[in-house]
């Protein structure tokens, strides 16, 4: 079964050993054989449309194809060929657990710590799916690891928005031990339960004063052995991260009224 493209590795594989399959066919969900209906769309993509699809229409047919496709317009259209009609429908999706980290480029020496940990924690629960911020030398770095998405940085107005969206379950907040790092604030503490998740930090003075260790998130010391653990613990258990989820609001609250009544918060 090939889905909307044809790689010549696939292609040759397949001319060599077409008498031992019982079956082949092509799935599209959209008119990719056809290089009339992709005019007007950048020259680039329509290239990339002919060279994976178009291009292998007469080697299909010699091949005895079956054409699948996804709307009765493609069946109508290749009428001609061996067709079958297969609707769209939403696929089910298994409970998954978010895990993200939103840094800036500053934090980079994190991001790259924080790899081989998510390497272990997702070969351990194929479940979990991670997020972090960052730019195309990250996307790079991680694309090889499954159920990883890395969202393009943004503006901090954007991200006040995109950080309140739901459906994030663990927030991780590691802090190496650098100069620059000396200086920071708590302030992972808000965007991690703002973002409706529990927070994993680092054991380290940044923090000191905001989190209690087993009440309204977890602090750790920075071996990445500890870091796989307390993801898993929390991952599996939904009803630890409702009790400290419930607890850095209440805390986060205290903090904020404390900033108003200290006359240092800028509105």
């Amino acid at each position: 079964m090939f889905v909307r493209y044809i790689s010549r590795e696939w292609r040759q594989w397949v001319t060599s050993n077409r008498r031992s399959l019982a079956g082949l066919a092509l799935f599209m969900d959209d008119d990719v054989l056809d290089p009339r209906s992709a005019v007007g769309m950048p020259w680039r993509y329509r290239w990339k449309l002919w060279r994976l699809a178009a291009r292998h229409v007469s080697w299909l047919r010699s091949q005895g194809a079956e054409l699948w496709v996804s709307t009765p317009y493609l069946q109508e259209k290749y009428a001609d060929w061996t067709t079958k009609l297969v609707l769209p429908a939403e696929p089910k999706h298994e409970p998954v657990t978010r895990v993200f980290y939103h840094a800036s480029a500053s934090h980079r020496a994190e991001i790259d710590w924080l790899k081989p940990i998510m390497q272990q924690v997702i070969e351990a629960d194929p479940s979990i799916r991670f997020e972090l911020i960052g730019d195309r030398s990250v996307r790079k770095a991680w694309r090889q690891l499954p159920g990883v998405t890395v969202v393009h940085p943004m503006t901090w107005s954007a991200y006040l928005s995109f950080s309140a969206l739901e459906g994030r379950h663990i927030g991780l907040a590691p802090v190496l031990d650098a100069p620059f790092n000396r200086a920071r604030s708590y302030t992972k503490f808000f965007d991690i339960t703002r973002s409706g998740a529990v927070g994993i930090y680092s054991e380290h003075p940044v923090f000191a004063g905001a989190i209690d260790h087993g009440e309204n998130g977890l602090l750790i010391k920075n071996r990445p052995e500890e870091w796989v653990d307390a993801i898993r613990q929390l991952a599996a258990d939904p009803g630890l991260r409702a009790r400290l989820l419930d607890e850095a609001r209440v805390k986060v609250g205290r903090l904020s009224e404390q900033a108003r009544d200290s006359g240092g918060w800028l509105p």
